[in-house]
Formats: C-alpha cells, sequence, structure tokens
C-alpha cells in the first residue's frame, strides 16, 4: 500500500466509524461461526498497525505478521511482542499445522496469487483450523481507493468461491457485509468516477456523520450470519480445507 495509506491507519484506526464498527461485526461473526477452541493459536496475517488484535485476543493467543516496517512497529507495541514480516503467498518461516485461525482482512486483494496464497494459509492450520476472509466487493466499485491500497482485484461470490476451492478449501457462511451503507458507497463510487474525484482518502467524515455510519454498520454484527445479506461492499467467510 501507499505509505500515507499506513499514516492515516495509524491516526484513525481506533475512531474512524468503519475499523470500529468493522471489529464488533467481526468478533461476533467469529463468536457464532468459528467455534473455535479455549484458548485458540490464531495468526493474523497483513496485520496494519494491529488494530484488530486485541479483537482477535478475546478468542486466544495471537501471532501477527506485517510486512510494512512502520506499521509493524506499531503492531508489535500493540501486541506486546514482536510482529513478523513473512510475506504472502510463501509466507517463509511461519510455522504449518500450528494454527485455529487464520484472519486475513482486507488482504488477499493485496496478493496477486491468491490461490498460492490462501493455500500457504492452508498449511498453517491445525486440523479443524479455520480461515478468516474478508475482502472488498464488486470490481465495478473500482476507484483511486483501491489504486492507493495496491489491490490486484476485487471480488464477487463467485470469484472468491473459486480462489478459495482451488487452494484446497471450502467456504463457509459466505456473505455480504457493510450492506446497509452501501446504496451510499455505491453512490459515492460512482459519482467519483463520473467526475473524476479521488476518492482515496480515508479520514473520518465529521464527528456526527462518523457517529451515525458507526451506528449503523455495528448494527450488522446481529445481521451478518443469521440474515442473507443481497449485497455489499466487503464478503465476508470462513474456509477450512475441503
Amino acid at each position: 500500500m501507499d505509505r500515507r495509506v499506513y499514516d492515516r491507519m495509524a491516526e484513525h484506526d481506533s475512531t474512524h466509524w468503519w475499523y470500529r464498527a468493522r471489529r464488533d461485526v467481526l468478533a461476533d461473526f467469529l463468536t457464532r461461526e468459528a467455534h473455535l477452541p479455549a484458548n485458540a493459536r490464531i495468526l493474523e496475517i497483513g496485520c496494519g498497525t494491529g488494530h484488530n488484535l486485541p479483537m482477535l485476543a478475546q478468542f486466544g493467543t495471537v501471532d501477527a505478521i506485517e510486512i510494512d516496517p512502520a506499521a509493524r512497529a506499531i503492531a508489535s507495541e500493540r501486541l506486546g511482542r514482536a510482529v513478523g514480516a513473512a510475506p504472502l503467498p510463501e509466507l517463509p518461516g511461519v510455522e504449518r499445522g500450528a494454527y485455529d485461525l487464520v484472519a486475513v482482512l482486507d488482504v488477499v486483494e493485496h496478493i496477486e496469487d491468491d490461490v498460492a496464497a490462501l493455500a500457504a494459509m492452508r498449511a498453517c492450520l491445525k486440523p479443524g483450523g479455520k480461515i478468516l476472509i474478508a475482502v472488498p466487493a464488486h470490481q465495478w466499485m473500482w476507484s483511486a481507493h483501491d489504486v492507493v491500497n495496491h489491490h490486484h482485484r476485487r471480488y464477487s461470490k463467485p470469484t472468491l468461491v473459486r480462489a478459495i476451492r482451488a487452494a484446497g478449501l471450502k467456504e463457509r457462511g459466505l456473505t455480504y457485509f457493510n450492506s446497509l451503507l452501501f446504496p451510499l458507497a455505491a453512490v459515492a463510487r460512482l459519482a467519483g468516477r463520473l467526475t473524476g474525484r479521488d476518492d482515496s482518502d480515508d479520514s473520518p467524515p465529521a464527528a456526527p456523520l462518523n457517529a451515525l455510519f458507526e451506528r449503523v454498520f455495528r448494527v450488522e454484527r446481529h445481521l451478518v450470519g443469521r440474515v442473507p445479506m443481497p449485497i455489499g461492499v466487503s464478503i465476508l467467510t470462513l474456509a477450512e480445507p475441503a
């Protein structure tokens, strides 16, 4: 990702509506769907500044990987120990057969060979282990945001399923999320395309809007995995060895 993306993540990951509400949605989804053992061993790959690590630590002991040095330093401070730097798709030096959960949250779209990356993650799982995957949806929503984040693609449900199955995995609970705010996001992306406006600035909106968007998105913690979500800005699933 561009340096400015990491800098804004470090500045806003504790206050921006998207980060705050998404953590709650993911935590509830894991609680209902993952059925992790007590004291699960968890690996987050591409942890950025480590803003998801406290949420994941509710479910067990967390290790993490981040290739950007500045973001890795922040994540290491949050984790309380060193975060690794093994790159995808190979994950060199990462222990195989060791983890009950691997989390890749808006990461797979950054990897050119997504199938090889998912296969490497599969090799890191214990028997019965799972991969928590979140990716951006809908190639037609491609914008400057995707460019500065160095995305290779946005996914549809079929393209994500194909990659998962080609890696020797099977999907569980595949669903859209960030759905309630999807109309606003779609209009913003299309308007930006028509006007040539750069939408790559991820700074939070004014405080009242930030609070409103957070409340709306957080409602999905009660819906995702329970109610079919017909469309959304992102796709979420658990994957496990086939």
